[in-house]
């Protein structure tokens, strides 16, 4: 995401699948979504910046199409990304409004309009 290294350097990869793994006591899987939460928002709550982050990161259009429907499904009927959401019921959420997490989101909704505008147009 910083540019450090490149999308495809072995160890990044490494990295990533297994932070996006049962080997990863803060990945979440549920019935609403999977993704990585942290202690501070209680376990099963999902960081909608983590997902956005996943989708920023990838270089996979089914897992950014994934991504864009966890978080276009997952807002609560507020159209704002939240702190976090439990992995089971998305009206279970932290912080109704985090701008955090709202910039991400758009950063992420530039980055493809820019780079792969077939996911969102």
């Amino acid at each position: 995401y910083l540019g450090y290294v490149d999308r495809t350097d072995a160890t990044y990869l490494r990295t990533r699948a297994v932070l996006l793994s049962e080997h990863n006591p803060f990945f979440f899987e549920g019935s609403v979504a999977s993704g990585i939460g942290g202690p501070h928002v209680g376990f099963d709550y999902i960081w909608p910046m983590a997902v956005a982050m996943r989708a920023l990161t990838s270089t996979d259009d089914d897992e950014i199409s994934e991504c864009l429907r966890v978080l276009a499904s997952t807002h609560a009927d507020t159209f704002f990304m939240h702190e976090g959401f439990h992995k089971d019921d998305p009206f279970d959420f932290t912080r109704k409004w985090f701008a955090w997490a709202n910039s991400l989101f758009g950063e992420l909704i530039v980055q493809l309009a820019d780079e792969r505008p077939h996911l969102i147009f």
